[in-house]
């Protein structure tokens, strides 16, 4: 109803185009309907064309869910995705999708203003360049967020994602506070992720039936990107060995190395004279679906002050018991192949009294050293000694790696050498072959199992008892008087 003034009643319902229009505003990408705008017409042919494709995935995140009620939930994720997307403006790509706890974004295509007048190559440098950078401050933004620190908004600031992050932050601190955690107990609640990415050929174009068509990027590099995330380490990320190829041509390797190290010296960490083979660290990946096919592939390290960190989490985290201990046994199984933390990890242990009893590890991982060592006849207390002098976490949890890596499956394929001359020739050779890929692949699977359910667990169990031995003899002791 209008009143004789004109002016509508206040709340009075939207016309129908107007309501199509705020759908339409709310729900279609920005980005995207500036780019049609821009190319004069809706694209109905799909392309095929060079483009970087980029994957992260909240670690854990199930932790984090279980103290959230489903709109704070919600309200967590869109203000770390409207912080992610803070990045991808400021360096020109595309958030393409958004998956429950994961992301899916990219640069070059329709979307990439910056590449439409570019050479190939040009394109390909800019998209690597770009792809790669996105990657390591998408990381360092997310150590941003778990402060509460909104300063990486930068000139991409938005009232929107201002609120976005306010409500996030909240959340956060309100998790903190019902769990009675103080400012420096918070390493109980960090979100962690891991990115993966790569470069490739794909197909660009409108995809779905009428009414639910969307525009993507389909193909197998979507596929590799995948697979280089859901194998990233946790804080880092994981890119295809062809990406770092494109990234040594353009210099972006070397130049990164020189501000890794200067970020570490400014932090005095141990990572100021990371070795390139470290920072950048060679490791093929093997994808046991897809029949054991492997990638080579390269990890990034991007927080110049990360064992200091992760160090400085756990010294806090030992103060909270049984939870700290399960918290710290976290941050050893996602930071395990990283020698600086570790070894970081490892000294501040020690240092404030922690006794990683090492007995069982030495025990299920090295048996034949730990009973040469026993022999010699040591009481508890100086096999203790000994083994810790011996080996450290780095060296048994390097010991660990070997070991998981030597019980991947063998190829299932079956292989029949020999010709056909007779049925019963022929079958009594695929009996016998059966029979012996049967027997390996029974030996390997009885080795897996003892492994993951006794030489694992037993390795951080242990250090857990460690722990809460500590944390047991903190209590007994009195409490020291003041004036």
């Amino acid at each position: 109803m209008v009143p004789e003034t004109g002016l509508p009643v206040e709340n009075s319902p939207l016309s129908e185009q107007d309501l199509r229009r705020q759908i339409e505003e709310y729900y279609l990408p920005r980005q995207l309907v500036e780019a049609i705008f821009e190319n004069g017409e809706i694209p109905n042919r799909s392309v095929v064309q060079t483009v970087g494709i980029g994957f992260i995935d909240i670690a854990d995140y199930s932790y984090l869910s279980r103290f959230l009620s489903p709109d704070e939930n919600q309200a967590l994720l869109n203000g770390l995705y409207a912080a992610f997307n803070a990045v991808l403006r400021r360096y020109g790509g595309y958030l393409n999708k958004i998956e429950g706890d994961s992301l899916m974004f990219h640069y070059g295509g329709l979307v990439d203003a910056s590449v439409r007048q570019m050479s190939e190559d040009e394109a390909v440098y800019s998209i690597a360049a770009r792809l790669f950078y996105s990657c390591v401050e998408m990381q360092r933004v997310c150590l941003l967020f778990n402060r509460a620190d909104d300063r990486f908004l930068e000139e991409h600031r938005s009232p929107q994602d201002a609120e976005m992050l306010r409500r996030a932050f909240d959340i956060m601190e309100r998790m903190r506070g019902d769990m009675g955690i103080s400012e420096s107990l918070k390493a109980f609640f960090q979100i962690r992720i891991r990115i993966g990415a790569h470069i490739g050929t794909v197909t660009v174009g409108n995809f779905g039936p009428a009414g639910a068509r969307q525009w993507d990027v389909v193909g197998e590099p979507v596929i590799k990107a995948k697979r280089m995330e859901t194998t990233a380490p946790v804080g880092g990320f994981r890119m295809s060995a062809d990406m770092f190829d494109t990234l040594q041509k353009t210099g972006i390797v070397e130049e990164y190395l020189r501000k890794f190290r200067f970020e570490a010296r400014e932090h005095n960490s141990t990572y100021q004279n990371i070795q390139p083979s470290e920072l950048f660290r060679e490791q093929v990946v093997t994808i046991r679906e897809k029949k054991n096919v492997a990638f080579k592939t390269i990890s990034v390290q991007v927080h110049p002050d990360l064992p200091e960190t992760i160090a400085e989490q756990v010294t806090v985290l030992l103060l909270n018991g049984e939870q700290g201990a399960d918290r710290i046994l976290e941050l050893l199984k996602y930071y395990r192949g990283n020698q600086y933390v570790v070894d970081a990890v490892e000294n501040t242990l020690l240092r404030i009294g922690v006794g990683l009893r090492k007995a069982p590890m030495i025990r299920a991982i090295f048996p034949s050293t730990y009973t040469s060592i026993v022999k010699r006849g040591y009481s508890s207390d100086e096999l203790d000694q000994e083994l810790n002098a011996t080996f450290s976490l780095v060296e048994i949890f390097g010991k660990l790696g070997e070991y998981q890596d030597a019980l991947k499956d063998p190829d299932q394929q079956l292989q029949i050498d020999t010709a056909f001359s007779s049925y019963e020739q022929y079958i009594d050779q695929c009996r016998k072959a059966i029979e012996q890929q049967y027997a390996r692949t029974k030996r390997i699977a009885i080795q897996r199992a003892y492994f993951f359910n006794v030489v694992y667990p037993l390795v951080f169990e242990s250090m857990r008892a460690g722990i809460l031995e500590y944390h047991y003899r903190s209590k007994e002791l009195p409490a020291v008087e003041t004036a």
